[in-house]
């Protein structure tokens, strides 16, 4: 199997960490996303990573499609199998994505406009629910348990990329989540290595 990824990606992070924690044996290939790279884009047409080729040559891709396949593939392990719980960890994993959603639009928007069309007000927006959506998980984190989950990674990947790309503009007044890495690492260790990285 391989998968298509870039180290500053904070999707490719959570499958990345995924992929590692179940044991699975992969392939895993660099790709630009900016040059829309033959092998990406002949797999995935909207040239977006994480991208996972399959053994048998089946492309499929957007990150929490690619959490779901492996829980089925590889022995329902990423997600628990109690329906509130499971539930539960599906919420988590959707907060911290569209937290990392609202952070990498606002990435893009001062990278890829001229300076005298970035919309102040819409990066606002995203900030404040950015800000919003911190603050609910640094009064509500989930149990770290021996068992990791989906959502786990999710809040692993996001915040990897807020150390990466936003270092000191989040962590004040949110004690709980700043020390949350801490924690994590704890039960995977791979985790420094495997984040988002400059």
């Amino acid at each position: 199997m391989k998968l298509l990824y870039s180290t500053t990606s904070p999707y490719s992070a959570k499958v990345h960490m995924a992929i590692r924690y179940l044991g699975i044996d992969v392939d895993a290939v660099k790709v630009n996303t900016t040059t829309a790279p033959a092998e990406l884009v002949e797999q995935n047409p909207l040239g977006k990573i994480p991208t996972i080729v399959t053994t048998d040559g089946d492309a499929v891709y957007d990150s929490r499609a690619i959490m779901q396949f492996l829980d089925q593939e590889y022995g329902r392990k990423l997600y628990p199998h109690k329906k509130k719980k499971r539930a539960e960890a599906l919420v988590l994993e959707a907060l911290c994505d569209g937290i990392t959603d609202c952070l990498v639009a606002s990435i893009y928007e001062r990278r890829f406009r001229p300076e005298e069309k970035v919309h102040e007000p819409w990066l606002e927006w995203q900030w404040t629910k950015v800000q919003r959506g911190l603050d609910y998980l640094d009064k509500n984190l989930p149990k770290t348990p021996k068992t990791l989950h989906g959502g786990h990674f999710a809040l692993a990947a996001l915040v990897g990329y807020l150390q990466l790309r936003f270092e000191g503009r989040w962590e004040e007044g949110r004690e709980n989540l700043t020390a949350w890495p801490v924690k994590f690492e704890k039960r995977f260790p791979e985790f420094p290595a495997l984040k988002s990285q400059g």
